[in-house]
Order: C-alpha cells, then structure tokens, then sequence
C-alpha cells in the first residue's frame, strides 16, 4: 500500500522510505505479539538488531533493482501538448525524474495538427495538458491506434464519468452518475468508524497533547486552541479546532489568508507542531461532535472557498461529504498543489467512496506525515 516495490513509479527515495517505514510497523506489531504470547515484555535490543538489518537490505536492495529496472526500461522520449499555457510546474516534476522521462518537445495545440502528428510519431509517449476535449479526443485515438503511451490530465466530466456506475438495461453500455453523496449504510459505518478511532487516538495521544497545550501556553502567554469558521457538508459553518500556531494577531486585520512558505506568521513552537501534524489532533473533538469525518475533503474557510468559487464554481461539488481530518487530496497531493487539482482530486473520493478506500487514506496518511513536502505552505503563486 505504501508503494514499497513500486520502482520505477515512485523517485528511489520514496520506495525506500516507504520500505523502511513498513517494516518499522511490521517490527513494532511483531513484537507486540510476542509478548503477548510470552505474556512479558521481550528484550528489545534483537528488534532494534533486526531493524538496522532490514534498512541495510533495504538500500542494497533498492539500488540493486534500480540498476536492473533502468537497464530494461530507460527513459522514455516524451512530447507535451498543451492547450492555453504550458504548465511550469509539471514541467519541472518532470525534468526532475530523468530516470523515466526525458522531456524532448513542449507544443501547442494550436499548432499545425499535421506537424502536431509528425512529432507525436516520433516519441515514445505523450502527455495531453488542459486541452479541450475535441482535440485531446482525436490525439487520444490516434495514439491508440499506433500504440503510443499517452498520460492524461483529466477535467471534472472526465473525474465524473471514472466513477460512474456500468448499466446493461438496453443492447448498447450506458453509465449511469450520480451526485447524492454517501449511502444511508455507508454514512451509519463511517460515523460509526469516526466515534471509534477518534476516541482511540485521543486516548493515545493525550500525553502529546497536553505538552503541545503547555509549550503553547508558556511561549507567548495567548490561548492554545485557535477556533476558525470552516465549511463541511451541505456549505454547514462550524468551528473548527486547532492548536495555535501562529501569533496572536496573524490576522488581526481580518483578512483570510492562506499559510505561504516561511509564513512569519507562525511561531518556533508552532512551526514543530505543523511540522508534526500535531496541530490538527483538537480536530478529533469535531469529528465526535459530528461536524467532521476522519477522512473526507480538508475544511475549507468560507472566504476562501468564496474567491475560489469566483473561478472554480464547481468547487461546491466537494461539499457532499463530510470534511476530513485527511482526505484522498492530503494523501496523493501536497499542500501546495493548486485548488483546481485539489479538487478533482476530492471528486475522485466522493466519485469512488468506499469503506476500504477511508481505511486506505487513514493508512497511507502514516506515510506523509513525515514527508516535508507534504506540509509546506503554499508558493507564493498560487495564493
């Protein structure tokens, strides 16, 4: 689930983080259950043995398949279509992986089609970029006919139709969609997994939590839960908690903002907390009081959601379920992933829900809570 074995998907980093953190909680239930069964608690020093051995084997074995994964795949010669603009930052993500892409041509669409064809026969894959429909569907055929490899960015229609539902009623395949949100089954489970987890983890994370409210306290004296009106489902306002980062007065002109990168804002305790995801555990109380759910859409601020809705007016459509503690756009983007990304990524959730799929995300979030990127602010860009 964390991608361990995924060479050549994930950047080499990634795959032996996501070993060596695997094999830590594989060791850790290990040895919870060889004391139970010895009903005494085991010397630990031959685990800590056992899991300098397994990151040892870990490094030999990534770099060891690494080798043998690019000699028989190596890179592959990609051409990027796009449509208004070219995207810098996709640009740079992939020039970053040199091991599977090399970038080799960046056109228009609005170029000559002929030409356009010309080039895409000469590479090994292609990369469609917000382009309108008529024309991604045409290049789309065309390369599958000739067997050319083609990534997609899809649009919210696109997010919509994957999640549909396949109907045999007549002789011809008909999708059926639907935007009711969850099941009256699936909401009872999900609440009922809500209540039972939140109050689990509340028990285990008390003795963090009160420390994080004493560090807060005796840094500057302010309060240590900060209240923020957020949306969830149905655009209902609620106040969400969190343990304060920020000065006192970070918005004392009472204007929403977004945290940047190197906000000043934030204070040095704060800045470890967020580092540590710390400062989201007070949200475990809105999640037994009903207004948020373990996984779902990230709560959003009402201005906020209002400029973004000046642009994105399908912003709302993430408002059918529940907003989340973590959600399928925490675990599969970054913090500073652009809005529009961010909420397709929240459609493809609700589009594809499932009980297994909030178990997934409440697993793979593990594996981002320590990973740097995953907790910056956003780029100046994109606020």
């Amino acid at each position: 689930m964390y991608g361990g074995f995924r060479l050549g998907y994930l950047d080499k980093g990634n795959v032996i983080y996501s070993q060596i953190l695997s094999l830590l909680i594989v060791n850790i239930l290990t040895y919870l259950q060889i004391a139970l069964l010895s009903y005494g608690f085991p010397a630990i020093s031959p685990f800590i043995v056992l899991m300098v051995c397994d990151v040892v084997a870990v490094f030999v074995w990534t770099n060891f398949y690494d080798i043998i994964y690019r000699s028989l795949f190596p890179p592959s010669k990609l051409i990027m279509i796009f449509g208004r603009i070219p995207s810098a930052k996709m640009i740079e993500k992939i020039r970053k992986r040199k091991n599977q892409y090399i970038l080799d041509e960046i056109i228009s669409i609005a170029e000559d089609r002929t030409k356009i064809i010309k080039m895409v026969e000469q590479h090994d894959s292609v990369i469609l970029w917000d382009i309108e429909t008529k024309d991604r569907n045409e290049l789309l055929k065309f390369c599958f006919e000739n067997s050319i490899r083609v990534y997609i960015t899809p649009k919210i229609s696109d997010i919509i139709v994957k999640g549909a539902e396949e109907m045999h009623t007549f002789d011809t395949p008909l999708l059926l969609t639907r935007n009711s949100g969850l099941t009256i089954e699936q909401k009872c489970l999900k609440r009922l997994i809500d209540i039972v987890v939140s109050l689990l983890i509340v028990l285990l994370a008390s003795p963090i939590m009160l420390l994080t409210a004493i560090l807060v306290k005796v840094y500057d004296g302010g309060p240590v839960i900060y209240k923020q009106k957020r949306l969830t489902m149905d655009a209902k306002e609620f106040y969400v908690y969190k343990f304060r980062s920020m000065d006192v007065e970070a918005e004392k002109d009472g204007i929403a903002r977004l945290a940047v990168s190197r906000d000043s804002r934030i204070t040095p305790v704060g800045k470890v907390i967020r580092m540590l995801r710390i400062d989201e555990l007070p949200q475990l109380w809105n999640i037994l009081e009903g207004n948020m759910s373990l996984v779902g859409p990230r709560p959003e601020r009402p201005e906020i959601a209002e400029k973004y809705q000046e642009y994105l007016p399908q912003f709302k459509m993430r408002l059918k379920v529940k907003a989340g503690l973590t959600g399928y756009a925490q675990v599969f983007g970054k913090y500073n992933t652009t809005p529009y990304d961010k909420l397709k990524l929240d459609i493809t959730y609700i589009q594809n829900y499932s009980i297994l799929l909030d178990l997934k995300i409440m697993v793979l979030t593990v594996k981002i809570l320590f990973m740097r990127e995953s907790s910056e602010g956003v780029d100046g860009e994109d606020n």
